[in-house]
C-alpha cells in the first residue's frame, strides 16, 4: 500500500523538485541519476506531498523507499523526454491542468501568509476575550425538510417533551441522547446554528426551522454559563484556521468581482 501511494505521487515529486533545488542549494546530495542530483531537500519536499498518515512516519524510516521512488521518477521522466512524450498534445493538456492547480494552491497560500499575521490573530483574540466567553447548553432536532421541522415545532407547541421528540424524530447522531449537544461556545458550531442558538433564551426553542448544510434544525437552549477563555497560545491555531478560511473566501470573492464570468448549461447552451 505504501509503494502504491509513492508510485501515484511520482508526478508530484517531479514537479516539486525544481523548487526544492532552488530553496536549498546547500542541501546534501543523497543520490544522483545520470549525473542529476537529488538532495535531502528534494526528499523532504516530496515527503510533504504524501498523505498525512505517511508524513507522520519518521523520515529515517520512510527514506529508503521514498528515495527509490524519486529515483524511478527521474528515470521515467528522462526516458519520456528522450522519446519526446513531453511534446504530446495530451501531455501538454494534462500539464496545463496540473500547473493551474499548483498555481491556485501557491497563490492562495501566499495570500493567506500575507493576510493572516500574528498581529491580526492577537486582535481577534483580544476582541473575543474582552467580550467574555459564554457557552450554551443546547439540544437540537435535525430534520430533512423544512416541513418536517415545522411539524416538530407544532408538536412542541402542543406540549411534547423536546428530548422525547428528538429521540423519535431527529436524524442527527445526538438523537439517542435526546438531541443533547452539551455546552459549546462561539466558533464551535456552523454559523447559522450558532447564531440561532445564542439568540434563544434559556428554556426556549426555535420558532422557525434553522437551515444549515446538514438540514433543518429545531434548537432548544437549556442554560448558559460563563467560561474562562483559553490563552492566546491555546487559541492560536483555531484562530489561524478561521482567519485563513475567511481570507481565502474574500480573496476569491474579490477576483470574481473583477472578472467577467459566463455560465452555460452542461450541453453548452445558455441558461
Amino acid at each position: 500500500m505504501l509503494m502504491k501511494h509513492f508510485a501515484c505521487g511520482a508526478l508530484v515529486f517531479a514537479l516539486v523538485a525544481t523548487s526544492a533545488d532552488v530553496m536549498a542549494a546547500d542541501s546534501p546530495v543523497v543520490a544522483t541519476v545520470n549525473g542529476k542530483a537529488i538532495t535531502r531537500a528534494d526528499v523532504e519536499s516530496a515527503r510533504e506531498n504524501l498523505p498525512r498518515e505517511y508524513r507522520e512516519i519518521p523520515l529515517e524510516q520512510i527514506y529508503p523507499m521514498l528515495l527509490s521512488t524519486m529515483i524511478d521518477s527521474k528515470l521515467i521522466a528522462a526516458d519520456a523526454r528522450n522519446r519526446k512524450l513531453d511534446k504530446d498534445a495530451a501531455f501538454k493538456a494534462q500539464l496545463a491542468t496540473v500547473m493551474d492547480q499548483l498555481l491556485e494552491r501557491y497563490a492562495m497560500r501566499k495570500h493567506i501568509e500575507t493576510a493572516v499575521t500574528d498581529a491580526k490573530l492577537k486582535t481577534m483574540y483580544d476582541a473575543r476575550a474582552t467580550a467574555g466567553t459564554v457557552e450554551v447548553h443546547a439540544r437540537h432536532i435535525l430534520l430533512k425538510t423544512a416541513d418536517d421541522a415545522v411539524a416538530v415545532i407544532k408538536m412542541l407547541d402542543g406540549g411534547a417533551d423536546f428530548a422525547d421528540v428528538a429521540k423519535q424524530k431527529s436524524t442527527g447522531p445526538s438523537a439517542p441522547q435526546g438531541g443533547d449537544l452539551g455546552f459549546f461556545g462561539p466558533g464551535q458550531m456552523v454559523p447559522e446554528f450558532e447564531e440561532a442558538a445564542f439568540k434563544l433564551k434559556d428554556g426556549a426553542y426555535s420558532r422557525e426551522p434553522v437551515q444549515t448544510q446538514f438540514g433543518f434544525h429545531v434548537i432548544k437552549v437549556e442554560e448558559r454559563r460563563s467560561a474562562t477563555p483559553p490563552t492566546f497560545e491555546e487559541s492560536k491555531e483555531e484562530l489561524r484556521a478561521e482567519a485563513a478560511q475567511k481570507a481565502g473566501t474574500e480573496f476569491v470573492e474579490a477576483l470574481r468581482a473583477k472578472a467577467k464570468i459566463e455560465r452555460f448549461n452542461l450541453d453548452g447552451t445558455k441558461p
